[in-house]
């Protein structure tokens, strides 16, 4: 049976790249929003109390793993978007197989500083919670509670961040090991 006036349209399929740019830029905004959110609880996270009629003040500027630890969010948050910014222009284009190189080390890099300023506020907020016995640290948290749950919610949503660039890196890897030499 020949049906001539019956036409099929066939949708394109989608290639890989395009849902490999789609998943980098739904990365990259979600690698922003995150690295944005815990610069915000951080540098908002500050809890005066009075212990024994002496006012004891916590603010995240006063330990200096934890001003590392806002910077390197701040610094993740500004290049996720220039990232996001660069990702928009040329992903409808397509990149060439040996630009994604480049991407991947920027990806590397800030995953690094991400993980670097999670750890170095995390030892800080594993010694407030609870202390240090062998220097004679005592726990803070106990007295400082709301700021300490600042600083946990501003890790976590930090890890986070630090979870979307390991898979932007694994996404970029993959597009620059396409590279004919």
């Amino acid at each position: 049976m020949n049906n001539m006036g019956a036409k099929t349209i066939e949708i394109p399929p989608i290639t890989s790249q395009k849902y490999s740019m789609c998943a980098q830029v739904l990365l990259r905004i979600l690698a922003t929003a995150f690295t944005l959110t815990a610069a915000c609880i951080i540098l908002t996270s500050k809890e005066t109390v009075n212990v024994f009629t002496i006012e004891m003040e916590a603010r995240y500027s006063y330990s200096p793993a934890l001003k590392f630890f806002a910077y390197a969010n701040i610094i993740g948050c500004a290049f996720s978007v220039f990232s996001l910014f660069l990702a928009s222009i040329y992903g409808p284009m397509g990149l060439h197989p040996s630009k994604y190189f480049y991407i991947f080390i920027h990806d590397m890099i800030m995953m690094a500083l991400l993980l670097a300023g999670c750890a170095a506020a995390t030892t800080i907020g594993y010694v407030g919670k609870y202390g240090e016995s062998h220097s004679g640290w005592m726990p803070i948290c106990d007295s400082v509670a709301k700021f300490c749950h600042k600083i946990i919610a501003s890790v976590a949503f930090s890890y986070f961040g630090v979870i979307f660039y390991l898979c932007l890196a694994i996404i970029t890897a993959n597009q620059s090991r396409k590279i004919q030499v």
